[in-house]
């Protein structure tokens, strides 16, 4: 399974949270799943790092990359049919980060691993 991790998911799984759901944490610590941090997480987790939505990332946000290959992740750049594709999405989601990974875990067929239920009415399949 391709597995396209939520930013909160990402987080959670480096920080060991009780709050990443039993069936989210299964299918990324599954060898046979295929795990993807997105440009967009890094984007995410630093933009809201700096403005202070995010103390807690300081250490996260200098090991970002560091982190995610150590997990044994792959990462998946932003492609411009995405970003499109997420602009056009309709507006039952205002977030700028979620919108684009919906439109990558859309259009490169993955599962989103997210507890944001508003996620299924894109089309896009969710694991949590």
């Amino acid at each position: 399974m391709r597995l396209l991790l939520d930013t909160h998911a990402l987080i959670w799984w480096f920080q060991d949270d009780k709050r990443l759901g039993r069936n989210a944490k299964a299918g990324i610590a599954n060898p046979e799943s295929q795990v993807f941090a997105s440009a967009i997480n890094a984007f995410e987790i630093t933009t809201k790092h700096r403005i202070g939505k995010m103390p807690e990332a300081l250490g996260m946000v200098a090991e970002l990359e560091l982190r995610v290959a150590r997990e044994g992740f792959e990462t998946l750049p932003l492609s411009f049919a995405q970003a499109r594709h997420a602009g056009m999405l309709e507006d039952l989601h205002k977030d700028p980060f979620d919108r684009m990974l919906i439109a990558q875990a859309f259009l490169e067929d993955m599962v989103l691993v997210s507890n944001e239920e508003i996620f299924d009415r894109f089309g896009v399949q969710r694991l949590w």
